[in-house]
């Protein structure tokens, strides 16, 4: 696997890209012809807390998971177990015909995956009038609904966008083209 590692307002030493290699190095066994692989970790601090972000796209779909903890070391530990788990924990569904021709995951090594409650069935469906309206709006609309996100038109576009509250509390919009 090919490791980019990236710090952003932190300088990367030789032990950090050395034990975020050893621990990516981890997830080879998942991964057909894994040297043509590349995986993106980007390492950011946030106060005096490390964000560690990794990112493997491969041809069908991406894998990307993201840690804050205090210490770089855990996060790295944090972050690959977490895309573990997302191949195990989607095994069945990776293991579908599409992405099973696309050979680039190795499934020998995956066992099958049990986790309580993990019904995935669609348990509810609304329809909805989407309005035309300004960004500001469709902010103030979803916080007072009290969701995390809210699907409105862009009054300037006229095309649906979609506003969601990020982890750092800030706001991100999804504009369709």
């Amino acid at each position: 696997m090919n490791i980019t590692l990236r710090g952003d307002k932190i300088k990367i030493t030789d032990a950090m890209q050395e034990y975020a290699n050893e621990k990516l190095e981890r997830l080879d066994k998942y991964l057909d012809n894994s040297e043509n692989v590349n995986a993106n970790l980007v390492v950011k601090v946030q106060n005096y807390k490390q964000k560690v972000e990794v990112t493997i796209p491969l041809k069908n779909f991406i894998l990307r998971a993201e840690e804050v903890q205090d210490d770089f070391y855990a996060a790295v530990d944090t972050v690959v177990d977490k895309i573990e788990r997302q191949i195990r924990k989607n095994k069945t569904k990776l293991q579908s015909k599409k992405v099973r021709d696309s050979k680039e995951i190795v499934f020998d090594y995956i066992e099958d995956y049990k986790e309580i409650d993990d019904d995935e069935s669609i348990v509810k469906r609304k329809k909805i009038e989407v309005k035309p309206m300004s960004e500001e709006e469709a902010i103030i609309q979803m916080e007072l609904l009290g969701h995390q996100f809210y699907l409105f038109k862009d009054a300037d576009t006229m095309k649906p966008s979609l506003v969601y509250k990020r982890n750092d509390g800030q706001y991100g919009i999804i504009e369709t083209e």
